[in-house]
């Protein structure tokens, strides 16, 4: 089985939000870089989405320079993929999906940033798409909304896609599968 392990979003325009201060996880780097370091030793599609808005005048707004990889990842390597996204979801304005039958994949580790929305949407549509899906849950991060806790919003997630959409697993349940 080919596996690809897909980023979402884990990129500066949400550190430059004044809600990054409430993000759940303000470390995603750290768990996302050791699922790279996995993917890389198992010799997996490494793929990093960005998400912009070009013309929108805000954080994701190509043109003000914030859509970019968070500055503590690893650096994406050459025939890694990076694709900018205009969707909520990872597959619906890029070719990833193309790009991953091409590569022959049929497994997906998701991460990233915004668990209930990108991140989510992405590890349901690539289900759908008849993937084998896997929801890293701790390198995943996102904010309060309205009277529901970060916490609240990241169980809620895993609790919908569990056995469904996804398997729900941490960086440290994949760590040994793959080293």
């Amino acid at each position: 089985m080919k596996r690809a392990l897909i980023v979402i979003d884990v990129q500066e325009s949400f550190r430059a939000r004044p809600l990054w201060e409430q993000i759940s996880n303000p470390q995603i780097a750290d768990p996302v870089n050791r699922l790279v370091r996995i993917a890389r030793e198992n010799g997996d599609l490494v793929v990093w989405v960005l998400h912009n808005e070009p013309g929108s005048n805000d954080v994701f707004d190509p043109a003000l320079g914030h859509v970019r990889l968070l500055k503590e990842l690893e650096e994406p390597l050459p025939g890694e993929l990076v694709l900018y996204k205009t969707s909520h979801n990872a597959f619906t304005t890029t070719d990833l999906q193309q790009r991953l039958t091409e590569a022959g994949v049929s497994e997906l580790w998701v991460c990233g940033i915004r668990t209930e929305q990108c991140v989510e949407t992405t590890a349901r549509l690539g289900s759908d798409l008849g993937y084998d899906v896997v929801f890293v849950a701790d390198a995943t991060a996102t904010n309060p909304i309205g009277e529901l806790s970060a916490e609240a919003i990241i169980e809620r997630t895993q609790v919908v896609l569990r056995d469904r959409f996804a398997r729900i697993a941490t960086v440290a349940e994949l760590a040994p599968s793959v080293v």
